[in-house]
């Protein structure tokens, strides 16, 4: 694969301190510029910025994928094999709670891939994926 340019998400949060502290201490990633409504994060070199949103009541839908409810919207992005594993780990001994555990799809086959889904505090729900092989990334 070529080399990729990084992608910019701003993402809303009901409440931008405990967001802040997630995404800062729970993910560990590096914050960027911010102000009172919005904060820049370096998301594995990526723009991810989580901005003031008031909370409202929707639920995120689900389709079933794999025999797991995914919900819909989510978003992450896809890592190397060993730094998902070191990643899952440390998510673990955090005590996040998931929403699908780490596990292996397709296992042995085209596409094989480690992926898990959880929420952030204001209930976005993110996704982290590896592939065994990563040329297998748009694999049919």
């Amino acid at each position: 694969m070529s080399q990729l340019s990084p992608f910019h998400l701003a993402i809303p949060v009901h409440n931008i301190d405990e967001c802040r502290n997630f995404y800062s201490n729970t993910l560990n990633l590096e914050e960027g510029r911010s102000s009172n409504h919005w904060v820049d994060y370096n998301f594995f070199g990526h723009q991810l910025v989580i901005h003031y949103k008031p909370k409202t009541e929707e639920d995120i839908h689900t389709n079933p994928v794999d025999g797991k409810d995914v919900p819909v919207p989510h978003f992450g992005v896809v890592l190397p094999w060993k730094t998902f594993q070191d990643f899952a780990e440390l998510l673990k001994s955090k005590g996040i709670k998931f929403i699908i555990k780490p596990y292996i799809r397709f296992e042995g086959q085209v596409g094989e891939q480690a992926t898990m889904f959880f929420k952030d505090p204001s209930g976005n729900a993110l996704e982290f994926k590896a592939f065994k092989d990563m040329k297998q990334l748009f694999a049919k």
